[in-house]
């Protein structure tokens, strides 16, 4: 007979951990007190106001009301969301969160400058270390000058889209010592100058994700950040710059957004990209883009360039939209010896094709493909088919293939995940490969 108490205590809170549901979360609290003491402290790590729509109107379940009845349960608390949806007695809970290191605040509807304010004089008391606002309003020089006052923050995250753009003017010279991932979602219309001067202070800085910087800027701010791992910027212009003189930091993940396609755009864009990693450092690529003027590809001179630099470090070579040929494809799995996870569009005729480009990707564990599939009519015309289909045991065949260890594929609608599960019959020991497939409506598409 199963007894909780047997188990070690010290290792339930690393299985409890897996339990992502806060309904399951809540059950196993409720099955024993072994269990009470290992997950409560996980149930209450992250919390957050949650508002649901019911035939009364809108309920907000907010848990400041148990943190006020049971105070020893904020001693677990190390990060908290708050919305627009305020109790008065959220205040009070707050207050109660000694162990706080993550706020967020989430305001899609223009509350008053005053009801922030009421919360960050909460939070200058609490060791916070993380900071989010978004917000469709103008947070306000009241609020700004209260954030400047926050000076031991590692991370901040600033979306506001109303208002004059601010980009920690007067800030950044306090946070130069700690903080080390930095987030603005408005930049555009901030000079270029004052840009890399403010930015130019967070010498600690690892992890930078900016939006509407003026891409001319990015190799001069990149390169003042000598300890940067990690950009998620825009590709907003065309526009060619003078070379910053200053090599910049070996870099490991790149995530460019963009929709300027136009006829300069695509090459300027992958020149850009040479710029902010000339150094042999990148594991992880990324590129969403947008064309209103048809299929965008991503040339085989950038593949080999980038593949001169980066060959045997990139692990991660994801452009979602953006089309790759068959032979692009194959050249991707020879050049990048390391690669884990692929993600592009492809025009295919058959399933074969595809199994047979990424024959040599021996560490391939991801492979997302939006493919077009294709056909030729009686005069050897290129025809568009989607009737054809990648079917579970193409899949099966690819993921059991010698030396492969790839177990995640999709080809359009239909993601398929493969694993190696213990047989319904044949003793204990007995495995077998289990293939299973998830309608991309149940499953989230990463790229």
């Amino acid at each position: 007979m199963f007894a909780p108490e047997e188990i070690p205590e010290d290792i339930l809170p690393f299985i409890f951990t897996h339990l992502t549901n806060r309904k399951d979360l809540f059950a196993t609290a409720l099955a024993s007190r072994v269990f009470n003491r290992a997950a409560l402290p996980i149930l209450y790590r992250k919390l957050d106001a949650r508002a649901k729509e019911t035939k009364k109107g809108i309920v907000v379940n907010h848990p400041a009301e148990t943190l006020l009845k049971r105070h020893e349960l904020a001693r677990y608390v190390f990060e908290v969301q708050e919305s627009d949806r305020v109790l008065p007695q959220s205040l009070r809970a707050l207050a109660l969160c000694t162990q706080l290191r993550a706020f967020t605040w989430v305001d899609e509807s223009e509350l008053p400058d005053g009801v922030l304010l009421a919360f960050l004089d909460v939070l200058e008391n609490l060791p916070l270390r993380i900071l989010t606002i978004r917000t469709f309003g103008d947070l306000g020089k009241p609020v700004w000058d209260k954030l400047r006052t926050f000076t031991a923050l590692e991370k901040v995250s600033i979306w506001c889209m109303q208002g004059p753009p601010r980009i920690l003017q007067g800030w950044s010279e306090c946070l130069s010592n700690t903080l080390t991932s930095l987030e603005l979602g408005r930049c555009s219309g901030v000079p270029a100058t004052i840009l890399i001067s403010v930015l130019s202070h967070l010498q600690r800085l690892e992890h930078l994700r900016l939006k509407g910087a003026p891409s001319n800027t990015l190799p001069f701010i990149v390169s003042s950040l000598p300890n940067l791992k990690s950009v998620d910027t825009d590709y907003n212009d065309a526009t060619v710059s003078r070379p910053s003189q200053k090599l910049p930091p070996p870099l490991r993940i790149l995530t460019v957004r963009t929709s300027s396609l136009d006829v300069t755009g695509p090459r300027n864009l992958w020149r850009w990209i040479n710029e902010l990693t000339p150094r042999r450092s990148l594991e992880s690529f990324t590129l969403h883009s947008f064309s209103t003027m048809g299929e965008t590809s991503v040339p085989r001179r950038f593949i080999l360039d980038l593949a001169a630099i980066h060959g045997p470090l990139l692990k991660q070579f994801r452009v979602g939209s953006t089309e790759l040929t068959l032979s692009d494809i194959e050249c991707l799995c020879d050049l990048f010896p390391n690669l884990e996870e692929l993600s592009c569009s492809v025009a295919c005729a058959d399933a074969r094709s595809i199994q047979d480009v990424t024959a040599h990707a021996q560490n391939l564990r991801t492979l997302r493909l939006k493919v077009q599939w294709l056909h030729f009519d009686q005069i050897r015309k290129v025809v568009r088919d989607d009737s054809l289909h990648f079917t579970i045991e193409n899949a099966r065949r690819m993921m059991l293939r010698e030396n492969s260890v790839l177990r995640v594929i999709s080809t359009g609608p239909v993601v398929y995940k493969g694993q190696w599960v213990r047989a319904p019959s044949g003793g204990s020991d007995a495995i077998q490969f289990e293939v299973s497939r998830i309608y991309m409506t149940d499953a989230r598409d990463d790229t």
